[in-house]
């Protein structure tokens, strides 16, 4: 007789349960291999899944761990800035068919907000798009100046039932503010982005700052349309209340500005740094110096950083007859130092780094410090200062890269030499 085999087990499922935040979820693999999950048991009170629902729409996954310090203050005023960009955007679009003779309703107005981008905005962007450099140089200062501009087009545009007559002057010179504010605003997301950018997603980062911006610009526009039909139907309503959100939205960008750790080295945050470890022997990082970078004149001096200048023309800052000193000086360096009576200028070779902008500022620094000490501008004090910044160059670029500085480059935006110097 033969013996009869005896039946395979059935498969067990394969599955865990993982609890988070009140939330148990079911995690099964399926005979095709597919992970299904199921919600077992959620205890969260409504207002948190409310909450946890919109964090997950428009905040990076992984929020606050996936991203740099000073996000959430930043999406709060670009939230608001988009508010009232949006609704500023609807009254001067009415104002300016009322200038042209026309009589829209408030949800026209709406409409046609989407076709007058043409003419001299286009013009506007054309002039914008060839100061990119001082951009990447000063992205937070530029950001700031295009909604400065984009308000300024907006207020002419408001004010031109005022003057129909120069009905084409003010609506032509609005849009070319306004295409010069789309510009700056652009060129100056990424940078502004990628120093939120704490897991490399970007992308992600990317993604849901637009989410945001639509959405505050949708409400933004509903509320433009309330205003249009109510207090803001005539032109003198349109005075009193344009001013009020064009305050409020360029208060959020400097909000927004305030609140950005950018890590890229530019002359104010290298000067900065400089002037820390000189006067404290501080490390300062990214979100150590966002609140003291100056956004509106980012190229003053500072007196404990040597009050360096930099991005001038090498054959402007120095003699011909030093220029052979100078490269025994400085030899193999990237970088040439030339004191002044009010400032030392600096010039960099087209590839220098942040790492030697670096080290060009210490020794402007240190030669500052030996100058006042000896009261004497000489070739010495420059040799002086630069064994000084040798002796501390090593452990001071590995302070601030682990603080999170990108050595690797420095954006100036000004002119850099590239010619071989013989000596």
């Amino acid at each position: 007789m033969q013996k009869k085999e005896p039946d395979e087990p059935p498969e067990v499922p394969v599955y865990w349960i993982e609890i988070s935040d009140s939330v148990s979820k079911r995690y099964q693999f399926e005979p095709d291999g597919h992970l299904s999950v199921t919600v077992v048991n959620d205890s969260r009170p409504a207002v948190q899944k409310v909450a946890d629902s919109f964090l997950n729409k428009f905040f990076p996954s992984g929020y606050p761990y996936s991203v740099n310090e000073g996000y959430l203050r930043y999406t709060q005023f670009r939230a608001l800035q988009h508010f009232t960009s949006a609704a500023l955007s609807v009254l001067s679009t009415q104002s300016l068919l009322f200038a042209a003779g026309l009589r829209p309703t408030p949800a026209q107005s709406t409409v046609v907000s989407w076709i007058l981008k043409d003419g001299m905005q286009h013009v506007g962007k054309l002039v914008c798009s060839n100061l990119g450099a001082r951009m990447d140089s000063e992205p937070k200062c530029w950001r700031i100046l295009a909604d400065i501009l984009y308000d300024l087009g907006t207020g002419l545009e408001v004010l031109s039932p005022l003057c129909p007559h120069l009905f084409l002057e003010m609506a032509g010179l609005g849009n070319f503010a306004k295409g010069m504010a789309v510009v700056a605003a652009r060129a100056t997301r990424l940078p502004i982005y990628s120093s939120f950018a704490k897991e490399g997603n970007l992308s992600d980062l990317f993604a849901k700052g637009e989410a945001i911006s639509t959405l505050f610009n949708v409400v933004g526009m509903g509320v433009g349309i309330q205003l249009a039909s109510t207090i803001c139907s005539t032109t003198q309503g349109k005075l009193i209340v344009g001013p009020f959100l064009s305050v409020i939205h360029v208060y959020s960008v400097v909000e927004e500005m305030r609140a950005t750790p950018i890590n890229t080295l530019n002359p104010q945050r290298t000067a900065m740094i400089v002037a820390d470890f000189l006067k404290a022997g501080k490390f300062s990082g990214p979100a150590d110096l966002r609140y003291r970078e100056d956004l509106l004149f980012p190229g003053r001096l500072i007196k404990d950083a040597g009050n360096v200048k930099v991005g001038r023309s090498l054959h402007k800052v120095i003699k011909p007859s030093k220029l052979d000193e100078l490269k025994q000086i400085f030899h193999d360096e990237k970088f040439l130092l030339s004191p002044g009576h009010k400032w030392i200028d600096m010039v960099l070779e087209h590839n220098a780094s942040g790492e030697d902008a670096l080290r060009g500022w210490l020794v402007a620094a240190y030669a500052a410090e030996l100058e006042r000490s000896n009261h004497e501008h000489s070739a010495s004090v420059l040799e002086a200062a630069y064994e000084k910044m040798n002796d501390v160059f090593t452990p001071f670029i590995s302070e601030l890269q682990a603080k999170g500085w990108h050595t690797d480059r420095f954006l100036d935006g000004g002119s850099r030499f590239a010619m071989a110097l013989s000596i």
